[in-house]
């Protein structure tokens, strides 16, 4: 499936240059492994015409990590750590 989101241009360009190699978002919508995700550069609100189209890997979500306290997840919400 092909899912399409608006990405801000700091993050659109460091995923473009192979610096960011994971993306955050609120799970709102369905994505599964194998899903493509279209990023769509947006400035000020505004979409560039720039996209760039990355294969879905691995999808972890926070609600079925049943790990931490919601006090110590309010205390120091969550870090999201990408490897090379």
């Amino acid at each position: 499936m092909k899912i399409t989101k608006k990405c801000d241009k700091v993050w659109f360009d460091k995923i473009l240059s192979g610096e960011k190699k994971f993306e955050v978002r609120l799970a709102d919508f369905e994505v599964n492994e194998g899903d493509i995700l279209i990023l769509k550069e947006v400035i000020n609100g505004e979409l560039t015409g720039r996209e760039i189209k990355k294969k879905v890997g691995i999808v972890l979500k926070t609600n079925e990590m049943p790990y931490f306290k919601k006090e110590e997840i309010d205390k120091y919400g969550y870090q999201v750590i990408g490897f090379d």
